[in-house]
């Protein structure tokens, strides 16, 4: 029996091996504005084997996993010293979420976990849930980390053992290893998701994209993405929180939307993904959308396409929470290249590539919506009257 245990680690480990180590290819032709890539980045599998299985016969000579990991989503990014870094939300079997780095030398593929997983320190309240970080170098010279702390609504009755409360938990650090856990972000709001910090000072304060919520799940008269400064980024408090970009009936967020990664800055002005979600006879959908604000007024749009940008396809349907798509992670390269991670289905983690001049090109120039289908065939028109006049020129 010791041998076939023996024999078992083996085979897993080259197993593992051959997964860390396959070339990731663009799948093409694509759609002008991003490319997706076969494989995802990183899943469940990905994880070190040392994670989730006791390689010791006498303690575990069935070799059973010990420490089953269910998911692997929702990544903040960044790149440091040449490298690109993940931060993915890790999902044990138990429904517990934490977090752990990954290093890859093109943000493509081979993407391999540290050894150990990131040690967030708790509150005086201890955190029952962590998950979704963004994170963001900002100008102060830290590395600060914003993720959803969740814990359970003690108002709530014991029948109902759902009910939570959610808040933004925020972290710093110089190096990924050593983190500093800052209280929580104060606003009005009784709940707060997808808090994202902006990179810069604004007026000398610490800027915040939010989105306030009624519930936990439901956003009510809450909802949309929010803004607001605070003084200080220790004890962190919005005093006035305004709605910068609201849920609109019949659009791709007419019940809830958030922001998705810190925003890129370019010439032209702050580039933004965020996400959006509507309610299907399937249950809601997620799919991703894009705008831009000012340089000058970052809470001020200025450019917004319709509909959305990237949406589940294929596979990418199918998983926990089916017909998802998430971002909380994007690079900006020095060269213009432009690395969006996102997840599909709460599940795996893909990667799509592009560039901030075709970002810009699309933010800028495709149409925004006319919030009816009268207005939508409109702009149709005007597309198909635009191409159809230069085939005819192109033939006399």
């Amino acid at each position: 029996m010791e041998e076939v245990f023996f024999q078992r680690i083996t085979q897993l480990k080259d197993q593992h091996q051959k997964l860390l180590a396959a070339a990731n290819k663009k799948i093409v032709p694509d759609n002008g504005v991003f490319s997706r890539y076969k494989n995802p980045v990183l899943t469940a599998s990905h994880t070190p084997l040392f994670w989730r299985y006791d390689f010791n016969f006498d303690s575990n000579s069935y070799l059973m996993e010990r420490f089953a990991i269910n998911a692997v989503l929702n990544a903040g990014a960044i790149k440091l010293n040449g490298k690109y870094y993940v931060i993915p939300r890790i999902e044990a079997a138990n429904r517990k979420s934490f977090f752990a780095v990954a290093e890859s030398k093109n943000g493509i593929d081979g993407f391999k976990f540290w050894d150990y997983p990131v040690a967030i320190p708790e509150t005086e309240v201890p955190d029952t849930n962590i998950y979704d970080m963004r994170l963001v170098s900002h100008e102060d010279g830290w590395i600060y980390g914003l993720f959803c702390t969740e814990r359970r609504d003690c108002s709530a009755s014991e029948a109902d053992q759902s009910a939570a409360i959610a808040q933004c938990g925020m972290v710093r650090t110089k190096d990924l290893k050593t983190w500093e856990r800052l209280a929580d972000l104060q606003t009005n709001s009784p709940q707060q998701r997808n808090v994202v910090l902006h990179p810069e000072f604004v007026n000398n304060k610490y800027a915040f994209y939010t989105r306030p919520q009624d519930g936990f799940i439901e956003a009510g008269k809450g909802g949309g993405i929010g803004f607001g400064l605070s003084e200080s980024i220790l004890n962190a408090k919005i005093e006035q929180e305004i709605i910068i970009d609201p849920k609109i009936y019949h659009t791709v967020y007419e019940l809830k939307n958030g922001l998705g990664p810190a925003p890129i800055k370019t010439k032209q002005g702050w580039l933004h993904l965020a996400h959006g979600v509507r309610n299907t006879a399937a249950g809601l959908r997620y799919v991703l959308y894009m705008f831009m604000t000012d340089l000058a007024d970052p809470a001020k749009i200025i450019y917004k396409p319709a509909g959305y940008f990237m949406a589940p396809e294929d596979e990418e349907r199918v998983g926990d929470v089916s017909n998802v798509v998430f971002s909380n992670g994007w690079i900006a390269d020095e060269n213009g290249d432009v690395f969006i991670y996102y997840a599909s289905s709460d599940t795996r983690l893909h990667v799509a590539t592009s560039s901030v001049a075709q970002l810009l090109d699309y933010v800028m120039n495709t149409p925004g919506d006319g919030f009816t289908s009268f207005e939508t065939v409109k702009t149709l028109n005007r597309l198909i009257e635009k191409n159809l006049a230069k085939t005819m020129s192109a033939t006399n």
